[in-house]
């Protein structure tokens, strides 16, 4: 039995060595080479890339896209900017803003874009977000 815990103690420690440094949840929490939170930035431009980029500016950390109309709804359309405000990564780093119009006898008119749909878009990329950074720290 006291071979055992021994050898199990030992196996742990082997992991010790090494020449990388450790990883702490922090510097993971912080992870940027870009202006911003690049968990966050990389979150953000899978969860938009359904639409078309008009700005990406990963120093400014603002990503524009283009209207976008669903196929299967092609009277209504959307526009998203996403804001990365800060290089942590946090929940109120992150600000959404979606701008609808719907098709009225040819023109586009301005629609109110409910407020569950902007929280929705948020809550999407901060999960993917923390996924990402769990990947990494698994990794």
């Amino acid at each position: 039995m006291a071979c055992a815990l021994l050898g199990a103690s030992l196996i742990g420690l082997s992991a010790c060595g090494g020449g990388g440094r450790p990883r702490t949840e922090l510097a993971a929490a912080q992870l940027n080479t870009i202006g911003v939170n690049a968990y966050l930035w990389r979150a953000a431009l899978e969860t938009v890339s359904f639409a078309p980029l008009l700005q990406a500016d990963s120093n400014g950390g603002v990503i524009v896209t283009d209207w976008y109309a669903n196929p299967s709804n092609p009277n209504e359309r959307v526009k998203l900017t996403v804001t990365i405000l800060d290089q942590d990564l946090r929940a109120d780093a992150l600000r959404v803003a979606a701008s609808r119009q719907v098709n009225d006898n040819g023109a586009w008119v301005e629609a109110p874009v409910q407020a569950a749909t902007v929280q929705k878009l948020e809550d999407i990329i901060l999960t993917k977000a923390r996924d990402l950074r769990r990947q990494a720290l698994a990794s």
